[in-house]
């Protein structure tokens, strides 16, 4: 029943938080539902991220409470309460003895009481902080009470795109496993390789560690890394092709998120090592833009101009710079053919994190501030299927990313992935070689 992190982490982001609301207020921060995979089968659970941020509670059917109508702020959980039958099938509860005992909260109650604790502070508040659609009891209550719903994810999302030096502490374990991780699957390299045996190795990494994938794994090999989201991962990977394997790993609730791409056979040709020369010095000069008060928008476009300006280097684009790149505020232009997703995101208690915005939306976004973590993968993907752009039949059927986690701090940025190999000369050393 240990918490992630001592008490006070969690009363401290309670007290920043609750010190932004207004007098008179109720919030109600219900987790997430559970959620049916086919028939009686679910899927495994996973906590509502505000609830995790909020108190590290991990139990389903639950809510975070937070009132002040007695001029101070109380908070309480809602948790199922101890069943013995239940728990046979279920797996043990901790009940609202032991969530008021050990966890970061004033009391707790039974869920079953939440209606008859809630009534009466409504008819007291002028204000209720809620997260619609995670609970239709709440939901059902607070439209027939004609009081005021406000959105709390503002509030909350300022306060958790910083992170706290306990936070990047875990955020650097969980970047360490997705990095071994990602090692141990260049060592199965070998032409023929299954994109299912690639996940296997990468997956299982993640749970003989205590620790889960963070999204679905992409293990696309040739044509297949040239779809962004690929996940079918039911191929071979031929003797001459590139696979592209973007997987990161949670631990403690806090993920990590990699991209890297080689070739199978140990050996990159001279047309895979142009465009993955190119991604990759793209992708240094973006985590060199990431730096405190730069803009959202500028490692997008630090990593943009070097892929617009290679683009007509290597003839693909046939085109001035500025002609590549299009709308300065939007980069619109003709490179988005082949490069055609932002080039980062936040990180945190989700994999796409709270804070930013998606770039290329003519919004120059906020400011980078110490204690904010991010991804940078700038890509660059040419399918031989695409009908939509033409592809040079020099580069058909390749498909680049390379994605690391970096920390921006007052000395510059930090890449939290940096044990994960990408130079061209660490990954021909490393793959199908036996550890």
């Amino acid at each position: 029943m240990a918490l992630t992190f001592p008490v006070s982490e969690y009363t401290e982001r309670q007290s920043a938080f609750l010190g932004q609301l207004p007098s008179n207020s109720l919030v109600l921060i219900p987790t997430n539902p559970k959620s049916i995979r086919s028939n009686d089968t679910h899927y495994p659970f996973r906590a509502n991220s505000y609830m995790l941020y909020l108190c590290d509670w991990n139990e389903s059917d639950s809510v975070w409470m937070a009132s002040n109508s007695t001029g101070e702020w109380e908070t309480t959980l809602f948790v199922l309460p101890r069943d013995t039958k239940a728990e046979i099938w279920e797996g043990r509860r901790v009940g609202p003895e032991g969530a008021a005992k050990y966890w970061p909260v004033d009391k707790a109650h039974s869920i079953a009481d939440l209606r008859e604790v809630i009534r009466p502070l409504l008819e007291d508040c002028s204000v209720v902080f809620s997260i619609a659609g995670l609970n239709s009891e709440i939901d059902a209550l607070l439209n027939d009470s004609g009081i005021e719903i406000s959105n709390p994810k503002s509030y909350l999302d300022a306060l958790r795109v910083i992170k706290s030096e306990a936070e990047i502490e875990i955020m650097r374990k969980s970047s360490d496993l997705a990095s071994e991780a990602h090692i141990l699957a260049m060592r199965e390299g070998n032409p023929g390789v299954g994109e299912w045996h690639l996940q296997s190795v990468i997956e299982s990494c993640f749970t003989s560690n205590n620790a889960q994938w963070a999204y679905p794994s992409i293990v696309g090999g040739g044509d297949n890394a040239a779809i962004l989201h690929y996940n079918t991962n039911q191929e071979s990977v031929k003797d001459g092709q590139l696979v592209l394997i973007d997987a990161g790993c949670e631990v403690q609730g806090y993920a990590s998120d990699i991209t890297r791409t080689w070739p199978v056979n140990g050996r990159f040709t001279d047309t895979q090592r142009e465009i993955y020369e190119l991604v990759l010095k793209s992708q240094i000069a973006a985590i060199e833009a990431c730096r405190p008060g730069a803009r959202w928008i500028e490692f997008h476009d630090a990593a943009s101009k070097v892929i617009a300006q290679g683009l007509i280097d290597l003839g693909i684009l046939d085109c001035t710079l500025e002609e590549a790149i299009g709308d300065p505020n939007e980069f619109d232009g003709p490179y988005r053919n082949y490069f055609m997703h932002g080039t980062g995101h936040f990180l945190g208690l989700d994999v796409h994190d709270v804070g930013g915005g998606r770039q290329g939306d003519n919004d120059p976004g906020p400011e980078l501030m110490p204690g904010m973590v991010i991804t940078v993968e700038p890509g660059l993907y040419f399918g031989s299927w695409r009908t939509d752009v033409k592809i040079p039949k020099r580069y058909a059927g390749i498909g680049v990313r390379i994605e690391d986690d970096v920390l921006v701090t007052v000395d510059g940025p930090v890449v939290l992935t940096s044990s994960c190999p990408k130079e061209i000369s660490e990954l021909e050393a490393i793959i199908g070689q036996e550890g």
